[in-house]
């Protein structure tokens, strides 16, 4: 994978949260995912196409969800619903949608298609390109949550 698309889902990720939910997160050290095992409780998956084409997930743990959706929103929440789904779904549309504008002053042209939303303990997700998926891991106050990133060779 080119690293350069890495550092725009990086700053994506931190600028969006802090913005939008007032948040701060610290990112850890990036890994290259070896299966299809979220790394959370809910996921958003975004479809990036290029070229090259790829995709992205935004999984967060149940706790830095909640956290994160409270202070969006002004309200607390205990549970995932219906509510905490629409906000990942938003979250990575935002996030995806600010590194694609990012990659686009470097000269790529990348279009994202509508996120996806899966949500329940050990769901898979499976990026489907021809390349590295990598994974960079984020800690909040209230937990961990995970961006991964994949593009095609």
């Amino acid at each position: 994978m080119n690293v350069e698309f890495i550092n725009p889902f990086l700053s994506a990720t931190i600028g969006v949260i802090k913005t939008m939910a007032f948040v701060e997160v610290q990112p850890g050290k990036p890994f290259l995912k070896k299966d299809k095992v979220s790394r959370g409780d809910v996921s958003g998956i975004v479809g990036i196409t290029g070229p090259p084409n790829g995709s992205m997930s935004l999984s967060f743990s149940k706790a830095s969800i909640l956290e994160i959706v409270s202070s969006m929103l002004g309200e607390s929440f205990k549970e995932v619903n219906d509510e905490i789904k629409d906000a990942v779904g938003e979250l990575s549309n935002m996030i995806c949608g600010t590194a694609r504008n990012d990659l686009g002053k470097k000269g790529y042209s990348f279009k994202i298609s509508i996120p996806i939303v899966v949500s329940g303990p050990g769901h898979e997700i499976k990026h489907l390109c021809k390349g590295p998926t990598i994974g960079i891991p984020f800690s909040t106050k209230a937990g961990p949550f995970v961006v991964e990133i994949g593009f095609d060779t």
